[in-house]
């Protein structure tokens, strides 16, 4: 199982603040992940975005990160501020 998190404008626009999906052997990666994500349409093209950002296990971290059961992965924007 992995537990999924959403940040900021990604939790407001998913109405979901989390979620578990169910371990997929074809999950490598947190990008395998996220397409498995992108796959449900509407709403979720928001996850497609380029400045993305994630974390695995609390750890920040990039798309190509290596993924196991039972790890967390959390997805949110870039925070920008002046």
């Amino acid at each position: 199982m992995i537990h999924v998190q959403y940040f900021a404008r990604y939790r407001e626009a998913l109405g979901l603040d989390g979620e578990q999906v169910a371990w997929d052997g074809a999950f490598a990666r947190v990008d395998d992940l996220r397409g498995h994500l992108l796959q449900r349409g509407g709403v979720w093209a928001l996850l497609a975005e380029q400045n993305l950002m994630c974390a695995r296990n609390q750890e920040l971290c990039g798309l190509d990160e290596p993924l196991q059961d039972g790890d967390e992965v959390a997805f949110f924007p870039t925070v920008t501020g002046g």
